[in-house]
């Protein structure tokens, strides 16, 4: 199985376990999935206002720099992390 076809199948099914993840658990999910498809971050950061926004934002940019492949492969090693510890 490629990389990128992994990728997709794990990204599918961490959406369903049993238990809802930590935020901590989501923010690095979530910054491993936006590097994966977009790269570096290229959006304006949210207000302080927009607390979930900003810790959204900050997960995403705390992986500046890492190649599309390597975020990819971080997510499916995190993801499977996730979908062992929760069920699903």
């Amino acid at each position: 199985m490629s990389l990128q076809a992994e990728f997709e199948k794990v990204a599918e099914d961490v959406k369903k376990v049993k238990t809802r993840p930590t935020n901590e658990e989501l923010l690095v999910l979530y910054g491993l999935y936006k590097q994966a498809l977009v790269g570096d971050v290229n959006i304006d950061k949210p207000g302080m206002l927009d607390g979930k926004g900003k810790a959204k934002w900050d997960a995403w940019d705390s992986r500046k720099g890492m190649s599309k492949d390597d975020a990819m492969s971080a997510y499916v090693t995190q993801a499977k992390e996730v979908i062992a510890k929760y069920g699903m």
